[in-house]
């Protein structure tokens, strides 16, 4: 059954459309049949860092228009052809695609891929209610930011409320010195203010930075970093494997101590 999952989080800026691309990368890498779906009509940027926006000749809204086949506005991903993006029109307002057309693209998807991913646009608007409206499940992408994680709980609510139950967190830029010296929400406070279970911890790196521009993943990287791995292993535990969380600190009293014991399993 193909596991349509949507990427979201309220807050603009916590690494969503970054998440959404190297979590797709990674699928890709394990043999998986992966589609991605940039919703944020407008203001589309899944293309960039995956370095396909050279490529684009249609995109969804020219689907819906009938101006072109699915097929014609997929593009595929030259270094992993199990991977392809239906790009998000950038001359467009959110309120170009309606929640019902957005399930009709999403569900002539799902015939073919094993998972579609839905990069949700910031907000709680229309944009945010067409990304979610095809989902099954959800990953809530937040940084340990009190603003961001008091987003992050409101979107939860409007995720129950929509009919998706099958919600994990994936906490984004933690920086585990500045979490031991107090100027920083650990994992534990996250977890406690949102209280759903947690899929994934990935470090701040500078080489977010650095993929971006290139239009690489850094899941591509020959030596992969510590984000990267994180990345990997988050598509593992999607997948049912049960993976330890990285250790990120190596300080005897860090607060990563207690989640190398957690696990991942089915029943989260």
């Amino acid at each position: 059954m193909t596991r349509i999952i949507v990427t979201t989080s309220g807050k603009g800026g916590v690494g969503k459309t970054t998440i959404t691309a190297n979590l797709g990368m990674a699928l890709a890498k394990m043999g998986r049949q992966v589609a991605l779906v940039d919703a944020d009509f407008g203001l589309r940027n899944l293309d960039l860092l995956l370095g396909l926006e050279n490529r684009i000749v249609y995109t969804a809204v020219e689907v819906l228009a009938r101006e072109c086949r699915l097929e014609q506005a997929l593009v595929k991903d030259k270094r992993q052809p199990n991977l392809v993006l239906l790009p998000a029109a950038q001359n467009r307002t959110k309120d170009a695609v309606t929640p019902d057309q957005m399930k009709l693209l999403v569900n002539a998807l799902a015939q073919k891929y094993q998972y579609v991913l839905v990069d949700s646009p910031a907000g709680i608007e229309m944009g945010f209610k067409n990304a979610i409206a095809p989902a099954k499940e959800a990953l809530i992408i937040t940084t340990p930011e009190i603003a961001s994680v008091r987003d992050a709980d409101r979107v939860v609510g409007l995720l129950e409320a929509q009919g998706i139950k099958r919600i994990h967190l994936v906490i984004n830029r933690i920086r585990p010195a500045m979490v031991r010296a107090n100027d920083m929400m650990s994992v534990q406070d996250v977890q406690e203010l949102l209280a759903i279970p947690l899929i994934g911890v990935v470090p701040d790196d500078e080489r977010v930075i650095v993929s971006t521009n290139r239009g690489e993943p850094l899941v591509l990287a020959e030596n992969p970093s510590l984000a990267a791995t994180a990345f990997d292993n988050i598509v593992r535990r999607l997948e049912g494997e049960t993976v330890e969380f990285l250790e990120l600190d190596s300080t005897q009293d860090n607060i990563f101590s207690r989640l190398r014991k957690l696990f991942w399993t089915k029943s989260l």
